[in-house]
């Protein structure tokens, strides 16, 4: 793969959840840049495998690993991977995630567990680990959503979970002070993924794809773009921020 910038030194990425949607168009756009990519999955193995083909058949270099991120022994041999195969960990990209919809009224606390082991437990156990083991100058990028902001009903339950993770990024920004490692996160708004369309009818999508000035759903590589550049050395003063990737809804 080549990158427009040929004096840019490469830089070993995790791209966790990146083997679908938002998460894999970041894996894709880090290895374009030519930097060695471990693409993280949760149980199924064949859609990492895919986007870890496509990039090294483009010239690329990449390797698949699953973990379930809430686990945090899985999630220390995740980056155990990146660095026996590219010897360091300069970014982190915590793209997995779980939604589910639901007024509070109807909402079943099972479920709301399920979800915040994943979101929050998740981000904590991810985050934890880059703490410990980025590299300096390196980048931690975690994923909230526009919804903290936009309020929608039934999204609660998410809105909640992403809240934590929009929380513990602005403080673990503050902690890693002296390490030279910048901690943010992206909030998409809509945006065309499975796991968004999923369960929307086409009259839902349509509305929601108008509320931008835009006025369209953001694509994944929308929202790779704004990853992209947090992650590399031109982004490297915006740190402590949450980046509201939605198209300009407010």
């Amino acid at each position: 793969m080549t990158t427009n910038d040929t004096t840019r030194a490469s830089r070993v990425a995790i791209v966790t959840g990146g083997s679908r949607g938002i998460g894999r168009a970041v894996a894709r756009r880090l290895a374009a840049a030519g930097d060695p990519v471990v693409v993280g999955c949760g149980a199924g193995r064949g859609d990492a495998d895919a986007v870890v083909a496509e990039i090294t058949a483009a010239g690329g270099r990449a390797v698949a690993a699953c973990a379930d991120v809430a686990d945090e022994t899985a999630v220390g041999e995740l980056f155990d991977t990146a660095e026996r195969e590219f010897g360091r960990v300069d970014v982190v990209v915590h793209a997995a995630g779980r939604m589910m919809l639901s007024t509070i009224a109807e909402l079943d606390l099972d479920d709301l567990d399920a979800l915040h082991r994943t979101n929050v437990r998740g981000t904590f156990a991810v985050a934890r680990e880059a703490a410990r083991r980025l590299a300096s100058g390196g980048s931690l990028v975690t994923f909230s959503t526009s919804v903290v902001g936009l309020r929608f009903p039934s999204y609660g339950p998410y809105a909640a979970s992403k809240a934590a993770v929009e929380a513990l990024t602005m403080i673990l920004a503050r902690e890693l002070r002296g390490r030279d490692v910048t901690v943010n996160a992206v909030a998409p708004g809509p945006t065309a993924t499975a796991l968004f369309l999923e369960g929307k009818d086409e009259a839902t999508v349509q509305r929601l794809a108008a509320q931008p000035p835009l006025e369209r759903l953001g694509e994944p590589e929308d929202i790779a773009r704004v990853v992209a550049f947090l992650a590399s050395p031109d982004g490297h003063w915006v740190n402590g921020q949450v980046v509201r990737a939605n198209g300009g809804i407010v």
